[in-house]
């Protein structure tokens, strides 16, 4: 239950924010809480195996489905029998509807109003949604019916390693980890002048120059620890002493990391602006973060049977809290500010947002304002079923209220663009 309402949630996403690069993530995400849902798994190999299977269940549910259908009547197959019985309604229905229609004019409207308007494109379009929609379903139906046992699958038992193999390796990367943090303990606190002159940098570079090497830090952190929690011996009071400490400080220590690299980054938006690949890496070294919170967790209790399922549950609360922060609003309202600080704005970057970032945009000057406006105000789809949208309503709304102009002669480089 708690799989398909994280399901539903983040299908949700589509109807509440305009930015379609969050509602593919959001869309990803869904694919595997949906198999989740469905066909379940504990284990990380049953879950692994859960995002495979689920994909191809449409087609392995066809034969079973064949085999579920009746295979004759008193008067033939059942399948010919209902095709006929289709093929002759619909033959009829179309005559005689068709004749009535050149009968009356009113009952032609009538009947014109009902019919949906018939083309290629549509055809092709509702033909693929029947295919997926209904393919998903059978394979649903086909997961439920003949569940596979996912939820017991686990790898082979890894053979341990001597105390002195791993202990070894894992306490010196603890110092080269306490050397690092002692370095950026002196940065935060009150030693900044000293290292920056060090390095020759400003802080601006200083952030940008380390960011990215510290989120490859923290994620190869995390598999350093899954290898010594697979392959380390805990047979013995002193074997469970060691995993205890010596993981326990790893991820001590790698949570000063990834506070580390969100302070980089803090600067680095401050100094070249928000946009969205920084903000969700910064989203990613959060879930990081707590990622860390939960094996040293894991690491004191020596038990993990909850953390894989955490760890994928744990991203996608990651997405859902993206998208309550309204991303693409957020960036256009960090970069409204700094504009007004530096009076430094790029406005052919802003101007390629979703309708979600028009409220702070309106905050703009003329004529930034029209300049970042006027593209997202034209490529607002009409409104309609599929384009119902909370975010492009309030577009919608704001511009409205406040037409953007029609003078854009001052941003050439947005036109050009």
């Amino acid at each position: 239950m708690v799989w398909a309402a994280l399901t539903i949630a983040l299908v949700s996403v589509g109807y509440v924010r305009a930015a379609g690069w969050l509602f593919v993530l959001c869309l990803l995400a869904a694919v595997v809480t949906a198999a989740l849902a469905v066909a379940g798994g504990r284990t990380p190999l049953g879950m692994l195996a859960t995002t495979v299977l689920t994909p191809v269940a449409p087609f392995r549910a066809l034969p079973w489905a064949a085999r579920g259908v009746p295979r004759s009547g008193p008067g033939g197959t059942t399948i010919g029998r209902s095709l006929a019985t289709v093929a002759a309604t619909v033959g009829l229905l179309f005559v005689f509807g068709l004749l009535f229609s050149s009968a009356d004019a009113i009952f032609a409207d009538l009947i014109g109003n009902l019919v949906p308007e018939v083309s290629l494109g549509a055809t092709v379009a509702w033909l693929l949604r029947f295919a997926l929609i209904g393919g998903g379903l059978l394979g649903g139906a086909y997961l439920l019916v003949a569940p596979a046992e996912l939820d017991g699958l686990r790898a082979a038992p890894a053979r341990k390693v001597r105390r002195g193999e791993w202990a070894v390796p894992l306490a010196l990367l603890d110092a080269l980890f306490a050397a690092f943090v002692l370095v950026q303990l002196t940065v935060l606190f009150g030693g900044s002048k000293h290292v920056l002159r060090t390095a020759g940098l400003s802080y601006a570079g200083y952030a940008r120059g380390g960011f990215w090497q510290l989120l490859a830090v923290s994620a190869l952190t995390l598999l350093v620890i899954a290898g010594a929690a697979r392959w380390a011996p805990r047979s013995t009071r002193v074997d469970r002493l060691l995993v205890r400490v010596l993981l326990g400080t790893l991820t001590a220590l790698s949570l000063v990391v990834v506070a580390s690299a969100l302070y980089r980054m803090q600067v680095y938006a401050d100094a070249y602006g928000a946009t969205r690949l920084r903000l969700v890496v910064a989203t990613v070294e959060l879930w990081l973060g707590v990622l860390f919170v939960l094996v040293g967790v894991a690491a004191v209790r020596l038990r993990a049977a909850w953390l894989p399922r955490l760890v994928v549950g744990t991203a996608a609360l990651a997405l859902l809290g993206l998208a309550a922060v309204n991303p693409d609003g957020l960036i256009a309202e960090r970069n409204v500010d700094r504009y007004r600080q530096t009076g430094m704005i790029d406005l052919v970057y802003l101007a390629r947002l979703s309708a979600d970032a028009v409220p702070a945009l309106d905050r703009l000057p003329e004529p930034q304002r029209t300049c970042a406006l006027r593209l997202i105000a034209e490529e607002l789809p009409d409104e309609g079923f599929f384009a119902t949208n909370l975010g492009r309503a309030a577009a919608r709304d704001r511009l409205r209220e406040s037409p953007i102009g029609a003078d854009v002669g001052s941003c050439p480089s947005l036109l050009s663009w």
